[in-house]
Formats: C-alpha cells, structure tokens, sequence
C-alpha cells in the first residue's frame, strides 16, 4: 500500500501543490488560508452591532458599531477593546483545546487572529503590551501563559515591546468560574500588582484570551492606570456574550 504522506509530497513536487492540516479541524487542505474555508467561516470576525468600548454584541453583526447603554453610564476603565469574535462554538472550542488540552501547536492561527484583529480595528499603536498574568502555581500547573503568546505574536508585528511582568498576580484567586459577575469582581480585587517606573507616562495594550465578565481585564487596567499609564487598550480573542443584549 502506498504510503500516504510519501505520496503527498511526490504530487507536490510534480505539481506545485502543497497540502497542509487545518490547525482547527485536523482536514487535509490546499487552500491559501491559514484554515480550511468551513473553519473559516465557522470562525467569523465580528465586523459590525457591537460595543467598542466593552464588546457586547447586538443581535445584528451587521449593525454599526455602537456604545452600550451601560458603557455610557458607566465607561470601563480603558479606552477601546478590540476582539474576533464571539466566544462560542469553533472560537470557543480552539481556545479552550489551546488551553487546557496541550494543544500548543493552535498558538500560531490564534496568534495570526490577534494580529489581524489589531490591524482590522484599526486600533492605536500602544507604547508597550501587557499581558494578563497567571498566578505563579497556575502558570506551573498549565505550563504557559497563553496571554503572553499572543502578546508576543502582536509585539513582534507591531514592533512593540512585550513588557511579560508588566503585571504579576500576587493573590491566587479560585478560577473566576466558579462566580457570578459580583463575586467575580470581590475575588479579583487588588490581585494584581505593577512598577510605575514601567508603565508611567505610556499607553498600553492589556491582552487576554477571552472577555467573559471583564472582571479580571477592569482590574488590570484600573491597576495600570493607578501606576499612570496614559492610556489603555485591551485585545482579546473573543467576546462572551449572550444575544440579544
């Protein structure tokens, strides 16, 4: 039987074509994208009906972006966030695989999203990038912060530098899912800590992987505007949100 892989290679080199794996679904492709085009399309950019201060999504994608009635009473503490998309289905399901099931190979597509994200949104060009830390013994127990990845990826394109102890996480909170959304804010309070001689007088680009209550993203950036960052941007990856809002 003929090798499979073996035989691959053989047509690639006779007819220019080169097959690659989707990194989502594992489906043998050809196509130019970086995944194959139902995955694509399984993971659309948000482009319309959504807050740009807080990300919460309208029930029409294809509605004009628009503050929320919550962010005009009471802004968060940054200027604008940026996301992809919503956190549902393939997004949902390639974060999490990234996560928890050592699926570190997915850094690279998710790293491409965050870029094109930046670029898509046509988000200001920060003086530094900070990633949300995790706590010491998690970071241990996972092995990588999947928030410096991708803040990696984005200071490398954006030629910024990536400041990896901009913040450190100096209580180890139980994981913010086990709360609802006040309990999320008292277990997140004052758990982050910064050096003003690092972030004084500088806009900042605060990443994180998804946006689900923004406890965690409103305390960062409270804590970085305390050490008198000039301003602050957020990026994540995608936005929990329940429609219609």
């Amino acid at each position: 039987m003929t090798h499979m892989p073996g035989l691959l290679r053989s047509l690639a080199r006779k007819t220019g074509f080169t097959a690659k794996r989707c990194p989502v679904c594992g489906v043998v492709t050809n196509e130019s994208g970086h995944m194959c085009a139902a995955c694509a399309e399984a993971i659309p950019f948000r482009t319309g009906g959504y807050c740009p201060s807080c990300g919460a999504m309208s029930g029409r994608a294809d509605a004009p972006p628009s503050q929320c009635p919550e962010c005009r009473l009471a802004p968060p503490p940054w200027d604008s966030l940026y996301f992809h998309g919503r956190y549902a289905e393939s997004l949902r399901d390639l974060i999490i695989s990234y996560k928890f099931n050592n699926s570190f190979g997915r850094n690279h597509l998710l790293s491409i999203l965050a870029c094109t994200t930046f670029q898509s949104r046509n988000a200001r060009i920060p003086d530094i990038i900070i990633p949300v830390p995790l706590h010491t013994r998690r970071l241990l127990w996972r092995g990588f912060n999947q928030s410096l990845e991708i803040a990696k990826a984005l200071g490398k394109e954006l030629e910024r530098p990536v400041l990896k102890d901009g913040l450190t996480r100096i209580r180890n909170t139980p994981p913010q899912t086990q709360f609802g959304h006040k309990e999320r804010q008292e277990n997140i309070k004052n758990a982050f800590a910064t050096k003003k001689q690092c972030i004084a007088e500088q806009t900042v680009l605060l990443v994180d992987d998804v946006y689900t209550t923004g406890a965690t993203l409103r305390e960062c950036a409270r804590t970085v505007k305390r050490a008198g960052a000039l301003g602050v941007d957020v990026l994540v990856l995608a936005r929990a949100q329940q429609e219609p809002c």
